[in-house]
């Protein structure tokens, strides 16, 4: 009579917790993400060197994914890069969609658009925090809509400054402000989904308690 060999579960991988610290390679890339905010804000607006800002613009987006696989791969996740990250992303889109609407790159409804549904969140965000909850979990679709979104914008200030090129450039660069834009208020409709679902669960609780206390 053979005997089947046993099978071995392989144990969970341990879960990546974040550690204190702040001088990490992630959150160095992070720091340098931010500082080429106001260089790429004065480049577009100043001289308007927009070959220039193009180049700091694509390399402030490209290295979106840089630091957190940085920190995954080497374990380097820390409290500090977990608020950098999304900080940084954020900061890069409300600059770049105040100098494209300055210089005309994009027209002032996709910017509206695009704030508005930050504005939804943000008000989402305090009445989870006015009830003691914290943001919800960044969603996939958010971050593929913040991807996306940081493709489009070099696209459209290449289709901006190298005018030869602009009829390839710009409806590729459109076309992805376009799928951003679509991502991004679907993330707001997931986010307002999960406040609601929070929400009516807290006041579940509270009515219950109130009927114990009672």
């Amino acid at each position: 009579m053979s005997q089947q060999p046993a099978q071995v579960t392989p144990a969970p991988a341990a879960p990546v917790r974040a550690s204190d610290r702040i001088w990490t390679i992630p959150n160095v890339i992070s720091f340098i993400r931010l500082l080429g905010v106001p260089l790429f804000l004065y480049l577009l607006l100043g001289p308007q060197h927009d070959v220039a800002a193009l180049i700091v613009l694509t390399l402030g987006g490209t290295t979106d994914w840089v630091d957190g696989y940085v920190a995954r791969r080497m374990n380097s996740v820390s409290r500090l890069g977990e608020l950098l990250d999304p900080f940084a992303d954020r900061l890069y889109i409300l600059a770049t969609l105040v100098g494209f609407t300055l210089r005309e790159v994009v027209p002032w409804w996709l910017t509206a658009a695009l704030l508005l549904r930050e504005a939804v969140l943000a008000v989402a965000l305090l009445l989870l925090r006015r009830r003691g909850y914290g943001p919800p979990p960044v969603h996939y679709v958010g971050k593929t809509g913040t991807f996306v979104l940081l493709g489009a914008f070099p696209m459209l200030l290449l289709a901006e400054a190298v005018p030869s090129i602009e009829a390839v450039a710009g409806p590729i660069g459109w076309g992805l402000a376009w799928w951003a834009l679509g991502l991004y208020w679907a993330a707001a409709v997931l986010y307002l989904a999960q406040t609601r679902t929070l929400l009516r669960a807290d006041r579940a609780d509270r009515a219950r308690s109130g009927a114990v206390a009672g």
